[in-house]
């Protein structure tokens, strides 16, 4: 008898069931058998377990900010347990903003977390209005007073003061035209102030001294923007800004040319106006306040220099006008703390000129 090798125990199949098929090598997770039953897909549900190629290499969808900001809260306990959901902590009210402070725009995301007035008028292609304020109107009758001084103590005594003005009122108009820091302009505006008070000095106060001054100097400004190598419509602005520049602290020398009584009273209503436009109130109200203040002073002072009383006083209306003028440009387009005590200090006093040596001549 043959011996036959052991065979392992099988346990007791049916009558009629098939032999089952040789078990094929596994894939990847989650892949199906190539050769299986048939009717297997019939009998069992496929339940897919591991990662796949869409969860290895696509990125998960994150919802946006707006709409996981928080969870509604849910109606009642029952539904709650239903859905298994937490209710949510309501959102807290939003904060009225305090009215008697300065006003500031929503919080954005790019980090800019408060928008002044100023800023929000540039986004809108505005301009606002913003006056100088106190400060700088005490600095305006400060030197206001010294002119004033200066012209009582004689013409040196007087071109102190004023090529101080002069400097003032080239650099800040630039920086009011959103030039900066464009020295070259500032230099140039500068330069042409004191060529004007040596053409003044020089002629003896003609008024001629001032007006071959700024013909010079705008030709010369022209010729130095033809040469610039900047964009057309900035070698534009440059030019207007420039002349412009020269043009005010060269008329500011008028001070020089204008009688040395009608200097005096024009600076001293120049600097009460300042002053008194400076306090808080409504704007009419208070053009019109510092107009009558403005009348006050030069009647005043003229009188004190032994001029008549109703001449000081047409002139430092005039003076006023002027000053208040130059004071709402200073006020005028994107204003800063620099524009403010550079051209909210000088224009007031640099327009005044023209109308002092005027009005000294034709009324005295």
């Amino acid at each position: 008898m043959t011996n036959q090798p052991y065979e392992p125990y099988e346990p007791h199949r049916p009558y009629g069931a098939q032999e089952p098929y040789p078990q094929q090598p596994q894939g990847w997770p989650g892949q199906q058998q190539a050769y299986g039953d048939p009717y297997a897909d019939q009998q069992h549900t496929q339940q897919w377990q591991g990662q796949t190629w869409e969860t290895q290499l696509q990125a998960p969808v994150v919802a946006p900010a707006e709409e996981t900001s928080y969870l509604p809260p849910v109606p009642g306990p029952e539904q709650a347990q239903a859905y298994g959901a937490q209710a949510a902590a309501p959102a807290p009210a939003p904060v009225a903003p305090d009215r008697h402070g300065p006003e500031y725009g929503p919080a954005t995301l790019g980090g800019n977390a408060r928008v002044t007035d100023a800023q929000r008028a540039r986004a809108e292609g505005r301009s606002p209005i913003i006056e100088p304020g106190i400060q700088p109107a005490a600095l305006t009758a400060l030197l206001g007073l010294l002119i004033a001084g200066g012209a009582v103590l004689g013409t040196y005594g007087l071109l102190v003061p004023l090529v101080v003005l002069q400097a003032v009122t080239a650099a800040g108009w630039f920086r009011l035209n959103g030039m900066w820091p464009a020295r070259q302009g500032i230099a140039l505006g500068f330069l042409g102030a004191l060529a004007a008070d040596a053409a003044l000095l020089v002629s003896d106060g003609s008024p001629a001294a001032i007006l071959g001054t700024l013909g010079v100097w705008v030709l010369l400004s022209l010729v130095l923007q033809l040469r610039s190598h900047a964009d057309p419509d900035e070698r534009m602005y440059g030019l207007m800004a420039t002349v412009a520049a020269a043009a005010l602290a060269i008329a500011a020398g008028g001070y020089l040319a204008a009688d040395a009584d009608a200097v005096t009273v024009g600076a001293v209503a120049v600097a009460a106006a300042m002053l008194v436009r400076a306090l808080p109130g409504p704007t009419a109200v208070s053009v019109v306040v510092a107009l009558a203040v403005a009348a006050g002073a030069g009647f005043a002072t003229g009188v004190l220099t032994g001029t008549d009383g109703v001449t000081g006083a047409l002139v430092g209306v005039g003076a006023a006008v002027c000053a208040l003028i130059g004071h709402r440009v200073a006020s005028y387009d994107y204003p800063s703390r620099f524009v403010h005590f550079t051209a909210g200090v000088a224009l007031p006093l640099a327009l005044a000129a023209p109308a002092v040596y005027v009005l000294g001549r034709v009324v005295a």
